[in-house]
């Protein structure tokens, strides 16, 4: 089932990447399975795995050994064990600092109407 699964840097750290989870090669869908975050620790490589849609024991094992395959042995960093969280989740939103000086500039302009 989990076939032309690629990955996509979204960002990347002395320590840390992550990375959206693409399947197939169609750029008109939305075809993203979900997100993995790694941190490299000194013994250690942490997963945090967030899927937007369950799947399967054996195909949740094979993307895992998939994301270590191609993502974590592939950074050359030491490490004594791969541990991953799994979620499963949906997307509700990115908020950043523009976000929220929109929200408070629209809010600034209701209360300065109403004053008036």
């Amino acid at each position: 089932m989990l076939e032309d699964i690629r990955f996509e840097r979204h960002f990347r750290t002395p320590y840390s990447e992550g990375y959206y989870i693409m399947q197939g090669n169609s750029l008109q869908n939305n075809n993203r399975l979900g997100t993995v975050d790694i941190h490299f620790t000194t013994t250690a490589v942490h997963g945090t795995l967030i899927l937007e849609r369950e799947l399967e024991e054996t195909e949740l094992t094979k993307l895992i050994e998939q994301i270590d395959e191609d993502l974590v042995l592939s950074a050359d960093m030491p490490r004594d064990d791969f541990l991953v969280s799994v979620y499963v989740g949906r997307d509700v939103g990115f908020f950043s600092d523009e976000y929220f000086a929109e929200e408070n500039n629209e809010a600034t302009d209701f209360e300065d109407n109403e004053l008036r």
